[in-house]
């Protein structure tokens, strides 16, 4: 379970649907919104420079490295990473995972240079709208399919992908089960679920999935609303994955 921490001209926010200009600004010291969450128990944190998403120039590149630089548990950091350089910087802060976007899809050989560089500590964005995928923070429609695209990243030599439906991202309306089974059959790779968790049950089904190959969730709004906490999060998880919480019974 990761907790997301977007930030978007020096403040914390969350998009709905992934469209720039629909921001909920959460706080305004986004280094702070982050250690919180570490210090409330999460076991990893997702930063994102929505900005240099967005741009790719990293604005807001000093307050993720702030963030890696401090936080008391492990944090895979994304937004603006364009080359291996901007790899290396957020590693070297102290970075545990590197999240690749728009260079993935627009410079296959720096691509595969950062993963034999790197190897583990790369991840992939797929940041799909109906289907296909986008890029530049998701302002930009490839029309790539999402499936096509994993095979591409897996030779590159990625360590896992991180799944977003951008329709359901800040949505609070449920996971899109259907698109992370689809996923995580089409891969070997872990897979992480991005977008629209709303409750502990929405959590739960997702975590039902881990013998499928979904390894985590990444949760935003739902804590930034107050719908549950970082501790029910993770207990309600590792409930679901250790077999001790047992999915409803659908009525025939």
């Amino acid at each position: 379970m990761y907790p997301a921490v977007d930030i978007s001209a020096g403040k914390c926010v969350r998009l709905l649907q992934g469209k720039f200009g629909t921001e909920t600004i959460y706080s305004d010291d986004p280094v702070k919104v982050a250690l919180g969450f570490a210090k409330a128990g999460a076991r990893w944190l997702h930063i994102v420079d929505l900005d240099g998403a967005k741009t790719g120039n990293p604005i807001n590149r000093e307050l993720v490295l702030d963030v890696v630089r401090l936080a008391s548990c492990p944090v895979q950091a994304g937004g603006g990473l364009r080359s291996i350089d901007d790899v290396t910087e957020v590693l070297a802060a102290g970075a545990n995972r590197a999240v690749l976007g728009t260079i993935a899809l627009e410079d296959e050989q720096e691509m595969r240079d950062v993963c034999k560089r790197f190897g583990d500590r790369i991840a992939v964005s797929l940041d799909a709208r109906g289907g296909h995928l986008t890029s530049h923070g998701w302002t930009v429609g490839t029309g790539i399919p999402l499936l096509e695209a994993v095979e591409q990243f897996e030779r590159a030599g990625v360590s896992m992908f991180i799944y977003t439906d951008v329709s359901r991202d800040g949505t609070m309306t449920g996971a899109d089960i259907e698109g992370l089974r689809k996923l995580a059959a089409a891969t070997t790779l872990p897979v992480i679920a991005s977008g629209g968790i709303n409750s502990i049950e929405d959590l739960k089904g997702v975590a039902r999935l881990h013998s499928e190959g979904v390894a985590g969730a990444i949760v935003g709004r739902a804590f930034y609303e107050g719908k549950f906490t970082v501790g029910e999060a993770m207990f309600a998880s590792d409930q679901v994955v250790a077999g001790r919480d047992e999915p409803p019974l659908v009525e025939s």
